[in-house]
């Protein structure tokens, strides 16, 4: 697969990942070198990475629990002092060799020791390749609250090794999914009807679909970097995703939501939404929905969530001026921007989502 050429980074695939890693830390006069892993990540990823690497740099392996409820500036300080220790300096290097939590975490750590140090993001989940890699979003939780603090700051680059996807089980590859759904709902509806087929789905054709979901994201991020307008629309599902993904992470008598889970419910909720307001078109709506539960099922809600969750949207990301700003679809592939949903709509929405399919 041809590398992605960015304005400031490139993102490399498979076989050209390591020739492309080794060359670049034979051309930089980088200090030393530390890789941040998890629990999980260390056991089934690093192994793979330390075989292909040609460095004379001294490596340090740094390792975090694995888990959404560790992606904390708790964390942060953890592994900061651990670099600090270790006597990382400016010209250091920074491997983050895991999924969404590694690659977020380890960036915005990387970021700002000593005002910044250069990382790069090895994805090791289907949700981290074509998501949370590339754009140079970094961050941690507050709390429950997903993603609250953070920086915008570009690696040098990212490597998408697919073979490490043979270590993921099958609902972490349904979580990356539903990014890759998203991208086909905001941006392209071929796509879209591609990733909706799943009976000839095979690991090559897994593979050519990672590449247009990174190509589509990268896409997006390189014409609104800070996120000021068309960035947004990768927020699709989102801002109701996250608050059911908040809530079943801090109500503890819940099983917690993998990210793609919740999102999954929030494209539902969303496209329901669209309809009603924008008038995206009724059979679409419901091949979203059929689409969404026969890939994940249906997440039972009880009556005190909908008040919970509807509350916790006041934290998004995407809110200014006191107003909560979804991002909705006229049709596949035509989405805007900062529309405003009355709570009743909402409560709709989750009546939709329960209904028969």
């Amino acid at each position: 697969m041809k590398s992605i050429e960015t304005e400031h980074y490139n993102i490399h695939f498979n076989n050209n990942c390591y020739p492309q890693l080794n060359a670049y830390l034979a051309d930089t006069n980088f200090s030393k070198l530390f890789i941040l892993v998890d629990s999980n990540t260390r056991e089934a990823c690093l192994p793979n990475l330390m075989s292909n690497l040609e460095t004379d740099l001294d490596i340090e392996i740094i390792e975090i629990e694995n888990g959404e409820e560790h992606k904390t500036i708790d964390t942060c300080v953890g592994v900061w002092n651990v670099l600090s220790e270790l006597d990382a300096d400016r010209k250091s290097l920074m491997i983050n060799l895991g999924g969404g939590v590694v690659t977020d975490l380890g960036a915005f750590v990387a970021s700002t020791f000593k005002r910044g140090i250069q990382y790069i993001n090895v994805p090791t989940t289907l949700l981290s390749m074509v998501d949370a890699s590339v754009g140079g979003k970094t961050g941690v939780d507050l709390g429950a609250l997903k993603n609250q603090i953070g920086v915008i700051n570009i690696g040098a680059m990212v490597l998408i090794d697919t073979s490490y996807l043979d270590t993921l089980p099958a609902n972490e590859l349904r979580s990356g999914y539903a990014e890759m759904l998203k991208h086909g709902l905001i941006q392209n509806e071929d796509y879209w009807n591609r990733l909706r087929d799943l009976s000839n789905l095979t690991l090559t054709n897994l593979d050519d679909l990672i590449y247009e979901s990174v190509i589509i994201k990268n896409n997006v991020v390189t014409q609104d970097p800070r996120e000021n307008g068309l960035r947004k629309t990768l927020n699709y599902g989102h801002t109701l995703g996250h608050a059911i993904e908040s809530l079943f992470l801090e109500d503890t008598s819940k099983t917690t939501l993998l990210h793609g889970e919740a999102i999954a419910v929030g494209m539902v909720l969303a496209t329901y939404i669209s309809n009603k307001l924008l008038g995206f078109p009724e059979q679409k709506l419901n091949n979203v929905k059929t689409t969404i539960i026969d890939l994940y099922g249906k997440v039972t809600f009880n009556e005190n969530d909908y008040q919970e969750i509807i509350n916790l949207l006041k934290f998004d990301k995407k809110n200014s001026h006191g107003n909560i700003n979804f991002v909705l679809l006229k049709d596949i592939a035509s989405p805007k921007i900062d529309c405003i949903v009355e709570n009743k709509l909402i409560l709709e929405a989750f009546d939709f989502y329960k209904s028969k399919v």
